[in-house]
């Protein structure tokens, strides 16, 4: 097993985490980094969240998720539902004091979807925004697409003036060696500023006096600390250096909840985590097998799929907080999930699978994973590695940090990857997103369909099935497009879904906090004693 794991010097962390706690100050310590504040850089939960204290979006939403008005007061669509007419909020001001208008829309909608933005399929493709005055704009759209703003609380919309000013006008690429000056500098509308960021050490958030929205918040300041080592995160919770960690590890739950002065969150997690197959590449990058592509072979997919024991996975990895999962997206968010049933563990149906498929003996493959993203993330990839081994194939285990992780195996990396494992909330909370960004052929041109499709699988029925779920509006026929949808990436073994984490916050008791099923921590709604 080759691990990759780079840890900030203790000296660094300690220095952080003994900055005095100035009252109304809120410290956050997380096991992964934000390596950039570039808001179109990497599109995870974390990273959105940490940036939507800065940035916001035309839209956002509330303590149940539901849609509310952002820098857009309200909007209106046409009866042919090609147009959506957006009216901005005034008298809205960056943190700098530029004004917020219309131009500022109609950038960001460009930026969001040149080359290096992780965020593309957040704006349709050929959606043309168009400037009706300064507070109005016009999208207008090829075809209807009902779901258009329903992800738009992470579409952050950026200073057109700041940007153009500080060469910062294209979007940094995840896999970016060199920083930009948006990756290291932030200028949003949002309730806090960055006032000092230090990746991988510390980022301090100071309020913003002159949001435009009423704070619901008591916080003068955040400051957020990455802590990737586990003991060391719980420690600084329990002995008080900080009021808020994420994630708590399943097995130090209980010895939170026992101590006097924190407690632990739990609750169900919309994310689904899973496994991709390079199933694009004539050979793999990364295989003692030349010539061919295992899993191009349907047998080779179903086979890792009845070779691992989910429920035991569930059992002794996850200590019983997880859900195991049929399906790519969460049964709360798709209305027939019960009728898909998961196969069942089968090691001996696994060989034979793969002895029918031409690997008898299996073969050699390596696996990309991040060791500080989800929960328990390198353990259970050490389990598939475990498990896979059973069947008679030789998995070589890379683990690492997430921002490595992303930057090799996701988009801007080229999807440099053979075997990888992911996390997924669909950022709309529809199965359109999941079909679309992660299961969609990638690469298709004039379509940003694919963009998180870390093994290229590719289905263009699946394709047409999707374009046609996002147009439909009657619900019960758009639930059966779904169903069908989700029955062919099934019977494909297209990706391998393994479970939906369980939430574990680990919380100060002077602090209250929002749990929402998303996953992100969002402090505009915290007060601390």
């Amino acid at each position: 097993m080759i691990r990759n794991t780079v840890f900030a010097p203790a000296t660094l962390v300690l220095a952080a985490l003994s900055t005095p706690a100035l009252a109304g100050s809120m410290r956050y310590a997380n096991q992964g980094d934000l390596k950039s504040l570039d808001p179109y850089t990497l599109n995870e939960t974390t990273t959105n969240a940490h940036l939507g204290h800065v940035y916001e979006g035309l839209t956002r939403r509330g303590r149940d998720l539901a849609i509310q008005p952002s820098l857009a007061e309200r909007w209106e669509i046409s009866n042919d539902g090609l147009t959506w007419r957006f009216f901005l909020r005034k008298d809205v001001k960056f943190h700098n004091g530029n004004d917020f208008n219309a131009d500022d829309v109609i950038f960001s909608a460009d930026r969001v979807r040149m080359n290096g933005s992780n965020f593309t399929t957040r704006v349709p493709t050929q959606a043309e925004f168009v400037k009706v005055d300064d507070y109005t704009i016009d999208v207008k759209l090829k075809s209807p697409n009902p779901i258009l703003n329903s992800q738009w609380d992470t579409w952050y919309i950026m200073d057109k003036e700041w940007a153009e000013a500080n060469n910062a006008t294209a979007p940094t690429p995840a896999a970016a060696t060199t920083p930009s000056f948006a990756s290291l500098n932030a200028n949003g509308t949002g309730p806090f500023k960055i006032e000092s960021h230090q990746a991988g050490v510390k980022t301090i958030f100071k309020k913003n006096h002159g949001w435009w929205d009423k704070p619901e918040h008591n916080l003068d300041e955040i400051v957020f600390t990455p802590i990737s080592n586990d003991a060391t995160r719980v420690a600084a919770l329990l002995s008080g250096e900080v009021d808020v960690i994420e994630p708590v590890p399943v097995q130090d739950i209980a010895r939170v909840n026992a101590s006097t002065n924190a407690q632990v969150l739990t609750g169900p997690e919309l994310r689904t985590i899973f496994i991709n197959f390079d199933s694009a590449r004539d050979e793999l990058l990364f295989s003692n097998v030349k010539g061919k592509n295992p899993f191009k072979d349907v047998r080779v997919r179903e086979a890792f799929f009845k070779a691992i024991d989910i429920n035991l996975i569930r059992d002794r990895v996850m200590r019983g907080l997880s859900t195991p999962s049929a399906l790519m997206i969460a049964p709360e968010l798709f209305v027939h999930s019960k009728d898909f049933v998961r196969p069942k563990y089968d090691l001996e149906g696994a060989k034979k699978l793969l002895a029918e498929a031409g690997y008898p003996g299996g073969f050699e493959v390596s696996m990309d994973c991040p060791n500080d993203r989800y929960v328990n993330d390198e353990a259970i990839c050490q389990a598939v590695v475990s498990m896979l081994a059973r069947a008679g194939v030789k998995v070589n285990l890379v683990a690492q940090p997430k921002a490595l992780y992303f930057a090799k195996a996701g988009k801007s990396g080229g999807y440099t990857t053979s075997l990888s494992l992911l996390g997924w909330t669909p950022g709309t909370f529809d199965s359109h997103n999941v079909l679309h960004d992660v299961m969609g052929c990638r690469d298709v041109p004039g379509t940003s369909r694919g963009e998180t499709n870390y093994g290229g699988y590719c289905n263009e029925e699946l394709d047409v099935l999707t374009d046609q779920i996002l147009v439909e509006a009657d619900t019960a026929r758009r639930n059966q497009l779904i169903k069908s949808a989700f029955e062919i990436a099934t019977k494909d073994y297209s990706h391998l879904p393994l479970h939906q984490q369980a939430l574990a916050w680990g919380v100060s008791k002077k602090v209250s906090l929002v749990q929402r099923a998303d996953n992100q921590i969002l402090f505009y709604w915290a007060k601390k004693e």
